[in-house]
């Protein structure tokens, strides 16, 4: 029997809790790998994640899910910081924690929510949003993506990461977020890196 690829994940909102191993499974699935275990990410609020010894501490308690292939995954969002000096910042505490276990940090430009943005189209009509839906010019460049899709819900509910997150990261296209959002296109390729057994 072939031990399964894990990847645990760290991530800072309720709506990952959910979302990201939908997500998760969706790239293995895509991938054709099977043989893959997801642990309930681990959440931890952005304010802490950053702090001193924070990012560490995550991922020291993350790694003891990892105990064979695979890694660790810290997924939250940039918000106003900018990913290309945040996320490595991030990498290379991660790495000093547990340098030992594969690793990525990946900050989704904004929000997570603009990996939705980028792939509006194919969630028309998606969990009381608008048909047709189209997609912003800068998917990634919009501050406010929940508020940019509560303002195209048509069923008088307001998005809600909770409710609405993994329902939209079960049916969003992924090829098309990938080519409109670079933040998910690293994404993917982080995540694909950890199912092959990368460091």
């Amino acid at each position: 029997m072939i031990d399964p690829i894990t990847i645990a994940s760290i991530v800072e909102g309720d709506g990952e809790v959910s979302a990201l191993p939908v997500l998760l499974r969706r790239i293995a699935e895509t991938l054709s790998v099977w043989n893959v275990r997801i642990p309930p990410p681990r959440r931890i609020p952005r304010s802490k994640l950053i702090a001193p010894g924070g990012v560490e501490d995550a991922v020291l308690q993350a790694s003891y899910q990892v105990t064979g292939t695979g890694g660790i995954l810290l997924l939250i969002d940039s918000d106003d910081d900018c990913p290309a000096s945040l996320g490595p910042a991030l990498l290379q505490r991660a790495r000093e924690a547990r340098g030992d276990r594969g690793t990525s940090v990946v900050l989704a430009h904004r929000e997570f929510e603009a990996w939705f943005l980028a792939a509006a189209a194919s969630l028309s009509g998606c969990r009381g949003l608008a048909d047709p839906l189209d997609p912003p010019p800068d998917p990634e460049g919009i501050r406010g993506a929940k508020e940019w899709l509560s303002a195209r819900k048509t069923d008088g509910t307001p998005y809600k990461p909770t409710v609405d997150q993994a329902g939209l990261v079960g049916a969003f296209d992924m090829e098309q977020a990938r080519k409109a959002a670079p933040s998910f296109d690293k994404f993917w390729r982080d995540v694909e890196r950890l199912l092959r057994g990368g460091a």
